[in-house]
């Protein structure tokens, strides 16, 4: 029984050590969701020649004009993007730099609230994380105590399952707040195509190893009372028949011993076979037989 529980209690503490790994890195990196911008290319200078726009001026002859004949998708850039719950980056189209934002800012003002609801809910899931996990390392060390083990099993389930359900609410929070910001933000910002990124799929995947540390721990919770009632039930079944026997030979010893007592005092009471008391005849009356012996004759 102690092997087994402190396995499930070691594959519950890995599970919910994953989950917690996996949510701090989605929280701090900023590919929740990728994508590309188009914007418009810049104009042409000596030290930018391609990717750009020559309207046609000549530093040289100023009188001289030079048409550009770039249409559509021509006349833009396509620079690439990466959003987390924090901030925003895109390339940099003057250099090789890139350009980050605050998410908050680009968010519509009545996506704000749900938003913030969003951040508080993602750091409420690392915390309580956090404390699931110290519970479920504290009862992999104490596994030698039941008691102690089952308290500290229970509180961990109850935090892990909180830290996924507020994980989950989160994660829907923010995609609803990127989609509408895709569509209501600022023009310089808005994608022209877009997809969830690692950083999304990581976050995911700490929501389904704290959901997984959740179930084992109330699997390892459930089982040791399922066992820990059995060994009772069979302990006490165990002393009751101890008890019974103890009893039974108790009374057969007792009646024994009575019945052998009650031979003893029979035997003690009872002349021994074969052998008559004689009678003096001194102590007998012999008018009284005479007499006897006539009432008897008539």
């Amino acid at each position: 029984m102690r092997t087994s529980r402190k396995c499930r209690s070691l594959l519950s503490v890995t599970l919910n050590f994953l989950a917690l790994f996996f949510a701090i890195t989605a929280f701090v990196t900023t590919y929740w969701c990728v994508g590309t911008q188009r914007v418009p290319k810049p104009k042409c200078s000596k030290l930018r020649t391609h990717q750009c726009i020559d309207y046609g001026v000549n530093e040289t002859d100023p009188n001289k004009v030079v048409y550009s004949w770039e249409t559509g998708d021509d006349r833009f850039l396509f620079r690439q993007f990466h959003t987390g719950i924090w901030f925003s980056c895109e390339e940099n189209i003057h250099d090789e730099s890139e350009r980050c934002r605050s998410f908050i800012d680009l968010a519509p003002a009545s996506e704000k609230g749900i938003l913030w609801l969003s951040l508080v809910s993602e750091m409420l899931y690392i915390i309580l994380l956090v404390v699931g996990f110290s519970l479920m390392s504290l009862d992999l060390v104490h596994s030698s105590n039941v008691i102690d083990g089952l308290k500290l099993n229970a509180f961990a389930a109850v935090f892990t399952v909180l830290s996924g359900l507020l994980g989950m609410v989160a994660h829907v929070m923010y995609t609803q707040v990127f989609t509408v910001t895709v569509s209501l933000g600022p023009p310089d910002w808005r994608p022209y195509n877009w997809d969830y990124g690692w950083s999304f799929c990581v976050a995911w995947a700490s929501f389904t190893c704290c959901m997984g540390a959740s179930v084992t721990t109330l699997n390892s919770y459930t089982k040791t009372v399922i066992e820990f009632r059995h060994k009772r039930k069979t302990f006490e079944q165990s002393i009751r028949e101890e008890q019974a026997r103890e009893a039974f030979g108790y009374y057969r010893e007792r009646s024994v011993h009575s019945i052998s007592k009650s031979v003893e005092i029979f035997t003690s009471q009872t002349p021994k076979s074969g052998r008559k008391t004689p009678i003096p005849v001194d102590s007998l009356d012999l008018s009284d037989c005479v007499r006897s012996l006539g009432e008897e004759q008539c």
